[in-house]
């Protein structure tokens, strides 16, 4: 892995701790710091900075999201992965202006948030789906079916009502959205609307 140096910042403790152990099992070479505020990651600064920082939003004192600032000042080449339970469309769209390099819900499995950490560090390759074919930059190339169903669930919608707004059953839209989250490779709509943002799929 290219950066031997984490940071996890969470005010949880017992999620920070179960993160850590899963992180040094999976990644022995790695030093893992932690810190339970924005605040407390400051202090903690030896003069070398993390490779990347894994972010919650809800923090006592300053949240994740207006504290994304103050460690692009710190540390502008750091990327910055949001892990939040908050993973509705109005924080992911936030959290993708503020400039994170990815956001993953924490009801995502431990492989996922490794996978997830291990392709923002270069490492990690995308998987697409079958149903959707990628052109030479590995950018899928959708159906405009599912390119709109992609705006529309970037925009929040649920199945039902993305089914209403283009006339299909739910049950076709539920397979659109799958494909999607495949093609993307992600676990979940809220991660789906980031990624898409992230790679200029949706306005």
């Amino acid at each position: 892995m290219p950066t031997s140096r984490l940071l996890i910042i969470d005010d949880h403790a017992l999620f920070r701790c179960g993160l850590r152990l899963v992180l040094q099992a999976a990644l022995p070479h790695t030093s893992i710091a932690e810190a339970a505020s924005l605040e407390d990651a400051m202090r903690l600064d030896d003069g070398q900075p993390p490779g990347m920082v894994l972010l919650d939003i809800q923090l006592g004192g300053l949240n994740g999201i207006d504290g994304m600032s103050v460690l692009a000042r710190k540390w502008p080449q750091v990327p910055v992965i949001i892990l939040s339970a908050d993973d509705t469309d109005e924080t992911v769209r936030e959290a993708t202006r503020r400039g994170a390099a990815a956001f993953v819900s924490k009801a995502a499995t431990a492989e996922h948030i490794l996978k997830v950490l291990l392709e923002v560090a270069g490492r990690g390759h995308a998987m697409a789906a079958p149903a959707v074919e990628s052109d030479d930059t590995g950018k899928p190339q959708f159906t405009p079916r599912q390119y709109e169903v992609l705006g529309l669930l970037s925009q929040g919608l649920t199945n039902k009502a993305i089914g209403r707004r283009l006339n299909l059953s739910e049950n076709t839209i539920r397979g659109h959205v799958q494909a999607i989250l495949l093609a993307l490779d992600v676990d979940n709509r809220a991660e789906a609307a980031f990624a898409a943002r992230r790679r200029g799929l949706v306005s």
